[in-house]
């Protein structure tokens, strides 16, 4: 299949070279000419510009840093991408400017998803990718052997833009438990404890023997808060207990105090009994939004691993 790449960097540069080793005839172009060096002696030609690049392929692949840089390289793919041929932008990308371009691209008969992808420069290299797609279903089982090429995990997540979505929660989810988590470590060291025995009880413990997001189907995704695992008034009592530390050692702890206050507030519901987990549902009432899903399909999902 003849195929286009633009985006060469930690990530595209690996993809790139996974595509071309599954045997595809691939066309390479980054601004930085010297990053398709690799490229060119592992057989692939190179295009001087998005346009060459893209000109009389059936698939280009984009890997990009951000929306801006799309919305450039889109004009030119506009120009020369022909009709029944397809795009899948493997940015990280903004929802909205993804589907903008897809409804110009499909006025020209040209099929655009979004196929941000999840596993840093190592899984690139390795093709140990997760990709989440969005756009036209029939598109994505047409390419899935090509999509194969590039990660070991591909998942066609739903409609344009969806693919985006799901890279940017997961993204903001992993920085915010970041964030909680330094913020306990520098309570939890100036407590008096060494670093390394904290993270070794941190690992031991509930939170750490099991993936966090695997946590979501016990009871907030199946919306199953009784019988409780652990009943919300003891979960308040220990958000209580840490917060008053932090405040005796003087360690802001912005996070964790806005977790109590929403413990507290789920508390005066009458949610004493139920989970602890289910001070969830307030932001779930924020956002107009009402989270259930089947206690059999979440099985599905976690009997794959």
């Amino acid at each position: 299949m003849k195929v286009g790449f633009i985006g060469l960097g930690l990530m595209g540069s690996s993809m790139a070279l996974n595509v071309r080793a599954a045997g595809h005839e691939v066309t390479v172009y980054d601004i930085r000419r010297e990053a398709g060096e690799p490229h060119l002696k592992a057989g692939c030609a190179w295009g001087d510009g998005a346009r060459k690049a893209a000109e009389g392929a059936e698939v280009v692949f984009t890997s990009l840093p951000g929306p801006k840089e799309v919305e450039a390289v889109a004009e030119d793919l506009l120009a020369v991408m022909r009709k029944g041929s397809a795009w899948f932008d493997l940015s990280t990308n903004s929802p909205t400017v993804v589907r903008r371009l897809c409804e110009r691209f499909a006025a020209k008969g040209i099929a655009m998803l979004d196929a941000p992808v999840s596993g840093g420069p190592a899984g690139a290299k390795s093709r140990k990718l997760a990709l989440w797609i969005g756009g036209d279903r029939t598109v994505y089982d047409k390419y899935q052997g090509l999509i194969d090429a590039i990660g070991d995990e591909p998942m066609y997540i739903g409609p344009i833009g969806a693919g985006s979505v799901a890279k940017l929660m997961h993204n903001m989810a992993g920085y915010a438990v970041m964030a909680a988590l330094a913020e306990c470590f520098s309570v939890g060291v100036k407590a008096g404890i060494d670093p390394l025995p904290l993270w070794t009880a941190v690992r031991q413990g509930a939170m750490g023997r099991k993936r966090v997001f695997d946590r979501l189907s016990e009871q907030f995704l199946p919306d199953k808060y009784e019988p409780a695992a652990f009943a919300l008034k003891l979960g308040v009592k220990d958000a209580m207990l840490a917060t008053e530390l932090g405040r005796e050692l003087n360690v802001p702890m912005r996070i964790a105090n806005l977790t109590y206050s929403d413990m507290i507030d789920a508390l005066n519901r009458g949610w004493a009994d139920r989970d602890t987990r289910a001070f969830m549902l307030l932001q779930s009432e924020r956002a107009g939004v009402k989270i259930s899903v089947p206690e059999g399909k979440l099985k599905e999902v976690l009997d794959r691993g």
